[in-house]
């Protein structure tokens, strides 16, 4: 699991490029991610879209906070100022 943060700026001119976050979000799209929003909301979807801003796409979305499911949802999109931070699917398990 990778874990990007949306809250801490780094500066990017001092990241190799593989390593800048919307790159490595780009990289990940299709897969499964859990989206921790500031108010402590989770969205858990696959991701098919993301653009500069970090706003996401994702598709077969669940919301859930406190690990209790609110709502199942077809396409949520996520405005990218809400997210605290992302989880990405590497391949060691489901969500």
């Amino acid at each position: 699991m990778v874990v990007l943060s949306c809250g801490i700026h780094m500066e990017s001119s001092k990241l190799e490029p593989s390593k800048k976050p919307l790159n490595v979000l780009t990289k990940q799209l299709d897969a499964q991610v859990i989206i921790t929003l500031k108010n402590g909301v989770e969205y858990k979807g696959r991701m098919t879209r993301c653009d500069g801003h970090m706003n996401i796409m994702l598709d077969g979305a669940s919301e859930c906070m406190k690990d209790k499911l609110i709502a199942n949802y077809g396409t949520v999109l996520v405005r990218g100022n809400n997210i605290l931070y992302i989880e990405l699917d590497t391949g060691r398990g489901k969500y």
